[in-house]
């Protein structure tokens, strides 16, 4: 796979009719805050602020999706910058699966930085070598995905986007029920709960 082929590796996954595809609405996060958590009046999340949660989730993905990632095993090599000023890189971890949340899946992401758009994305891999030369195998159990985290909006209302396609051969319903349900949980994603709280110092309390 070529350093700077990730967005258009994700395009034509989404552009595939077969695929499984599913766009979250942008999320204001500083009108999220005050509406399900208590004694947030002095929080305010900028543009700046919210790259800055998603350039470190994507090295760490065990420090901001910690419901997600079993502990111990997230870790990424070969992080280097572009010509074009982006950053490229590997990373490997065992997530909870999507439709069998009590079981974890081996899951391997070509990680593609763009500080330009702000926006991060994650194409899934089968198989990698990783940085001591080892062959690492993707979980079979469930499809890959590819994913796209980004920011959008002002520098004092930020948006949080989200969007994901799963390499399903056929739309799968019963993975597009599990993410509609998901989007109705309400508040802010725990990657953002965990930024405001380990990396900002300020405590969250849910109403």
């Amino acid at each position: 796979m070529k350093q700077d082929k990730h967005e258009d590796l994700f395009k034509a996954a989404w552009d595939d009719a077969g695929n499984t595809k599913i766009e979250l609405p942008p999320l204001d996060v500083n009108r999220a805050l005050p509406e399900g958590y208590t004694s947030t009046s002095t929080i305010s999340l900028t543009r700046t602020q919210l790259w800055d949660m998603e350039v470190r989730k994507a090295a760490r993905p065990d420090l901001f999706i910690t419901r997600v990632i079993r502990p111990g095993t997230a870790r990424s090599w070969g992080r280097h910058k572009l010509p074009n000023g982006n950053e490229a890189f590997i990373r490997v971890s065992e997530q909870r699966q999507w439709l069998e949340p009590e079981e974890y899946a081996t899951v391997l992401e070509a990680c593609y930085l763009n500080h330009n758009e702000q926006k991060v994305t994650f194409i899934g891999l089968p198989e990698v070598e990783d940085d001591a030369d080892n062959t690492i195998i993707a979980s079979p159990q469930q499809p890959l995905f590819h994913v796209e985290h980004g920011v959008s909006g002002t520098e004092n209302t930020p948006l949080n986007t989200w969007r994901i396609v799963h390499l399903t051969g056929n739309p799968d319903s019963a993975l597009t029920r599990r993410f509609e349900q998901m989007a109705k949980a309400g508040g802010l994603p725990e990657y953002v709960e965990r930024y405001i709280e380990d990396v900002l110092g300020v405590p969250l309390s849910r109403k």
